[in-house]
């Protein structure tokens, strides 16, 4: 397989390693390099909880300094792979925290909760918690879909008496999917300018796998959940809705109307699959119709244009001044600050890793071994999710491992690559991933109870998303 390398300085430092090492022996210390450096990100996480960014420029310099490459030359690797994904991933991370953020003050979040589940009957009602998650999914990130959906849940199960697994687990399952598989999200972001994928695709085909597998892993598998766990009451000190309604009231808000909301929210989603539709029917870089899709259906574009819009849809849709909104605006970055330099991180280990040569091990191991590099791709970042407990890192150091293996594949497969590297990343979520403890707390769960819903719940996701993507993967 032939691989071409992604930096000009990637030459020079493969060859560093290279000069340092026997050549029957180079393979071998390649691959404990990368264990070293995963093990040492995953120990200065989980056992010192230092911060990712600082566990994963670390584990750049241990990854190099046991394969024997010049520091000087690892900086420059690092360096480059930190710039490179944080300009094109970090813009588009904080685009999608704005529209968040605007969903969440304007009330548009609420509109289009209360309105599904106005129209939902007792039976429905896991079913429609599981589209109002999905929905609301797609421009939050998965803590603040959380914080967002949680009391919602908590109210619909009390006025619907319900069991709160029964409406809590297809919610959840709806956030954790989206998360995991769908642009604009970080991982699935990452991944995809690690294994030059198209997000036009890869969106496609990630709603594709998305929907069956929130059917399976919410709504069926939460009567699952409901048998394991036994009832649980509901926490009230959770139950906020009708006091931040009440505040709304107080301070002037109205609330944004539903099909201004949700034309909000899939506006970018529609462009960028547009795009992909034009790819494939009109195929042409030269015509006036390819390069204007291109254009609108850029994420970058198509996510700016969804902020645009919102200022308007949602900001003063609910009465917000000029000021408010650009206070929103501005509120809405702090938080995803740490978001975006583990990322950035992330992608500088990642370009390390493809700059020492592992990804050429990994790529000769997958053909001698002759398995599917979905699998692979899938294996390396449940192994990362397991050890770090981050959906984030898992992602980004798995699909730069597996990166070389999507050099020669088409855009299709290089897309699925992606989806499988972000299946992985959600298997098994337990006592290292911060998810673990909002779930349990949010919920008024036992460990036990957690263990027995969400951390199944987030293992069912993972199992039924690679299974439907190996299957896509033997037709497409």
């Amino acid at each position: 397989m032939t691989l071409s390398l992604a930096t000009p300085g990637a030459a020079s430092l493969l060859a560093a390693a290279q000069e340092t090492l026997p050549h029957s022996s180079s393979s071998g210390r390649l691959v404990a390099a990368m264990l070293v450096g995963i093990a040492v990100i995953v120990l200065l996480i989980t056992r010192l909880k230092m911060h990712p960014f600082l566990a994963l420029t670390l584990g750049s310099g241990v990854l190099a300094a046991v394969a024997g490459v010049p520091f000087d030359k690892l900086t420059a690797s690092f360096t480059t792979g930190l710039g490179t994904t944080v300009a094109g991933v970090g813009v588009l991370i904080a685009l999608g925290a704005m529209l968040g953020k605007l969903l969440a003050d304007s009330g548009g979040a609420d509109r289009i909760a209360d309105t599904i589940l106005s129209r939902s009957g007792p039976r429905s009602l896991p079913w429609a918690m599981a589209l109002v998650a999905a929905v609301l999914g797609l421009p939050l990130f998965f803590e603040v879909g959380v914080v967002l959906l949680i009391p919602i849940v908590l109210l619909v199960a009390r006025r619907g008496n319900l069991p709160l697994m029964r409406v809590g687990i297809p919610a959840l399952a709806g956030l954790s999917v989206l998360h995991g598989l769908v642009p604009p999200h970080p991982g699935p972001l990452v991944a995809i300018d690690a294994l030059h994928a198209d997000l036009g695709t890869t969106l496609a085909l990630g709603l594709l796998v998305a929907v069956p597998t929130v059917v399976v892993a919410g709504p069926l598998f939460a009567r699952v959940a409901e048998r394991w766990v036994g009832p649980l009451e509901i926490p009230e000190r959770n139950i906020t809705s009708d006091e931040d309604q009440a505040a709304r009231e107080r301070d002037g808000v109205r609330v944004p109307s539903f099909g201004a909301t949700l034309a909000t929210i899939l506006l970018p989603v529609v462009l960028m699959l547009a795009k992909a539709l034009c790819d494939v029917v009109v195929d042409n870089p030269d015509a006036m119709a390819q390069r204007i899709f291109d254009f609108a259906g850029s994420p970058l574009v198509a996510l700016l244009a969804a902020v645009l819009l919102g200022m308007v849809t949602l900001g003063r849709a609910a009465g917000f001044t000029k000021a408010r909104i650009s206070t929103t605006i501005e509120r809405s970055l702090a938080p995803i600050a740490g978001i975006v330099f583990i990322v950035g991180a992330g992608g500088g280990f990642k370009q390390t890793l493809v700059d020492v040569g592992i990804g050429n091990v990994i790529a000769d191991w997958s053909d001698s071994w002759h398995i599917s590099a979905l699998l692979l791709g899938w294996l390396v970042a449940v192994g990362i999710r397991l050890a770090t407990g981050s959906a984030t890192v898992a992602t980004v150091t798995a699909a730069g491992i597996v990166a070389p293996l999507a050099a020669e594949m088409s855009s299709t497969h290089a897309a699925l690559l992606v989806l499988a590297v972000g299946a992985g990343s959600l298997f098994l979520s337990h006592v290292n991933d911060a998810g673990f403890w909002l779930v349990k707390e949010y919920f008024g769960m036992s460990v036990g109870q957690t263990f027995k819903s969400w951390s199944a719940m987030e293992t069912v996701i993972s199992v039924v998303a690679i299974v439907l993507i190996l299957l896509l993967g033997l037709v497409v």
